[in-house]
């Protein structure tokens, strides 16, 4: 199939090489001159698990190009897929982006005569694809629903896994407005054996929130457990969280005994709070929407208000050890929201930088991909520095925060450089490591109280 994808950001970009990997010809689009010139030489704008030799490999094969984007583009495509931006601002999900290129869809569909669907995969509240999208694509084109088809395919692509969980993915979501839409969604997604859910696009849409939003509850609850759990004192949390997920019905026990570990139970595990681009603007959006249909939106408002809160735990545990943190000479592991990405989004590192900063600490700040990002967001600081070898200045490092699981800094926990953690703290935020690894350390995380041995 001919496909064309507007916007070549994480999921456009993504989604555009996998489905030219599975056979199809993808055209994507997008309306800045230097992106596409950087695509074109595959040469992406973002860091992704495999995705430059898997934009390499479709180039080469010339089932995959990249075009600028205008009011006169001729898209020849059976479907025409949107993926820019919706961000939350000003108190709710912004449109602008997805609103122009409707308008630019309508422009198109006014002067062809074949059927073609357009197709809505970035994340919009419930309700929004059958009504605000498809009025502007009708009014500009001057065809009715039926003339053009519309549906809703959401994403859920984990970054760092996205390509993983683009070709192997555990269900798609087939949102449709008409039947031909839905046709043109099955072809488009024949070779993929999975479960294949059809619904309309409102029920799609809700979908994702629905999905993003349980996930998050679970985050914010078990993180709420672990700060309660820290301050009673003498319990880890970990040792009541494998108590927790004994029950069958978190893990399921097979006929020999054996237990079935679920990936959902790793959002049980406890930390310093969630970031990146979908759970924040998605519970925002989501609580938002709660609001304008008149529904106090309770549980929304305490899990936001439950992760905005968390970074600062790191803060608070670390001045029980050191009550003063000015001059202290802190490194700080991970700026990326989550490893095997450059994204920034959200991330609790930000937050984390800005407590210390305003503490006076001295700051050392690493990633494998994330730190261009991180200095072009933050506003140079006297005390904030980038470092590319974090080994080489452990030895004159007072505390060691780690923020992001990259699988790199488990080498901490290893000699020769395990000998130079002596008496040095090492905050675990992400439960990468025991304390067992550190008995010369005053090792710290959360759910766990300071005292315990």
């Amino acid at each position: 199939m001919k496909i064309s994808i507007i916007g070549t950001g994480y999921v456009g970009l993504v989604t555009g090489v996998c489905l030219s990997m599975r056979g199809h010809h993808v055209t994507c689009y997008d309306n800045d001159k230097n992106v596409v010139e950087s695509l074109n030489k595959c040469k992406p704008t973002f860091y992704e698990n495999g995705l430059k030799n898997n934009l390499s490999t479709v180039m080469t094969n010339n089932g995959f190009q990249t075009k600028i984007i205008s009011n006169s583009t001729n898209f020849d495509s059976e479907i025409i897929m949107v993926t820019v931006g919706t961000p939350f601002l000003n108190g709710k999900i912004d449109l602008t982006f997805i609103k122009e290129v409707a308008k630019t869809i309508g422009i198109y569909l006014r002067s062809v005569t074949q059927f073609v669907s357009v197709v809505i995969k970035s994340t919009v509240v419930p309700g929004t694809t059958d009504t605000v999208i498809r009025k502007i694509i009708e009014k500009y084109s001057g065809k009715k629903i039926g003339e053009f088809g519309l549906g809703m395919n959401p994403e859920f692509l984990r970054e760092g896994n996205a390509f993983e969980d683009a070709l192997e993915p555990d269900r798609i979501v087939l949102g449709y407005e008409d039947h031909e839409t839905l046709k043109l969604l099955r072809k488009l997604y024949e070779s993929w054996e999975t479960e294949k859910i059809e619904v309309n696009t409102r029920t799609a849409e809700m979908i994702k929130y629905a999905n993003n939003s349980l996930l998050a509850t679970q985050i914010s609850a078990v993180n709420e457990i672990a700060n309660i759990t820290q301050e009673i004192g003498d319990i880890d949390i970990m040792d009541v969280m494998r108590g927790v997920f004994s029950d069958k019905r978190w893990s399921p026990i097979h006929q020999d005994g054996s237990r079935i570990y679920p990936d959902i139970l790793k959002y049980l595990i406890p930390g310093c709070g969630f970031g990146g681009s979908c759970f924040p603007k998605d519970l925002m959006a989501f609580k938002v929407l709660a609001e304008e249909l008149g529904i106090n939106a309770k549980m929304l408002n305490s899990i936001l208000e439950i992760n905005e809160r968390q970074p600062y735990q790191i803060v608070r545990l670390l001045k029980k050890i050191l009550p003063r943190l000015e001059d202290a000479k802190i490194l700080i592991l991970g700026l990326a929201f989550k490893p095997d990405t450059d994204d920034i989004r959200n991330s609790v590192s930000i937050e984390v930088i800005r407590y210390l900063l305003n503490e006076n600490a001295i700051l050392y700040a690493h990633d494998p991909q994330a730190i261009a990002n991180m200095q072009s967001f933050l506003k140079p600081q006297k005390n904030l520095n980038y470092v590319t070898a974090w080994q080489e200045i452990l030895k004159q490092i007072d505390v060691i925060i780690v923020l992001t699981e990259w699988i790199e800094y488990k080498k901490i926990a290893k000699n020769p450089l395990i000998q130079l953690m002596d008496k040095k703290i090492i905050f675990d935020a992400r439960r990468l490591f025991n304390a067992k690894e550190f008995p010369r350390s005053k090792y710290l995380t959360i759910g766990r109280s300071i005292n315990s041995t």
